[in-house]
């Protein structure tokens, strides 16, 4: 891999890494709710996800759920499901005592499940499947098993920060948001973001 197609591929990774996503708002909200150590599994789970995504992506998988329109409604509306869920779940958290009974917590197989259900993941995997493992001609680039570990390793560092800084937002506000009814609040803001997302991801 050149140095240019690198410094692009460090640039894409970034604004697509750091810009809000449902993995960001579930690290910063498990944080919020439940303290930085208990969202560590999720920021674990991310990359750990998206590295099977991603290869499954680059060994055909992608072309075939694009491929096959009802295969991707599956997808679709499986992970429009599933962040609905957890937005209502989300948003009926007003006590960090009450946390653990309305079940918000995420565990590292539902982190690492939630990569093949979130449209936003598999954009970046075709993306960059298609931008950096093959050529313009659609045929595989020189040396195509090497370009896949480079960008399997360079995106799990940026999956793993990406969502620890914003698991790190969420920890620091905890104190804060214990204070009356500020965590309610905070917690439907961030499930309105799920809402959001969701409803986006029909529209794609």
């Amino acid at each position: 891999m050149t140095a240019p197609e690198l410094t692009a591929l460090l640039l894409f990774c970034t604004a697509m890494s750091f810009s809000p996503g449902p993995n960001t708002t579930l690290s910063t909200a498990l944080a919020a709710n439940l303290g930085l150590k208990r969202a560590l599994r999720f920021c674990f789970a991310v990359p750990t996800g998206w590295t099977l995504l991603m290869l499954g992506s680059g060994l055909g998988l992608g072309a075939l759920i694009t491929g096959v329109p009802a295969l991707r409604w599956a997808v679709t509306l499986l992970g429009v499901a599933y962040m609905l869920w957890l937005a209502w779940k989300l948003s009926r958290a007003g006590k960090m005592t009450e946390i653990d009974t309305t079940r918000l917590n995420v565990t590292f197989w539902q982190g690492v499940g939630l990569q093949f259900v979130n449209i936003k993941a598999w954009m970046l995997a075709l993306t960059l499947s298609a931008g950096w493992v093959v050529n313009a001609a659609g045929q595989p680039s020189t040396n195509p098993g090497e370009r896949l570990a480079i960008i399997c390793g360079v995106m799990m560092v940026f999956a793993f920060t990406s969502n620890f800084a914003y698991a790190l937002i969420g920890s620091l506000l905890r104190q804060w948001l214990a204070q009356g009814r500020r965590l309610l609040w905070f917690n439907r803001a961030l499930a309105m973001v799920l809402v959001v997302t969701a409803v986006w991801m029909l529209t794609i």
